[in-house]
């Protein structure tokens, strides 16, 4: 219905790699998974590369979230207040 703003460039292209990182992990999780069940000598170092891709993967979500607070920050975005969020009346002394 309404056209979403389009993603400042350094966080699409934080969201890019962390897509990219988490579908290599998610194939190489397949792969240990296959090795496992075919009792391949392949499993164990999958396994490790698979737990090092894991951690990988979670810094590279963790990196869209501060690309895009560092981002905010330095581009100033103006956030609106809310009809709640009124102005306090000035106090007469």
């Amino acid at each position: 219905m309404y056209a979403r703003p389009r993603m400042p460039d350094p966080v699409r292209a934080a969201a890019v790699r962390a897509v990219i990182i988490i579908a290599l992990t998610l194939s190489q999780l397949v792969v240990v998974l296959l090795s496992l069940l075919a009792g391949s000598w392949l499993a164990f170092p999958m396994t490790l590369s698979t737990l090092a891709s894991t951690v990988v993967a979670t810094w590279a979500v963790l990196d869209i979230w501060i690309t895009r607070q560092a981002w905010r920050q330095r581009h100033g975005v103006v956030s609106v207040p809310s009809s709640v969020a009124r102005r306090r009346p000035l106090r007469r002394r």
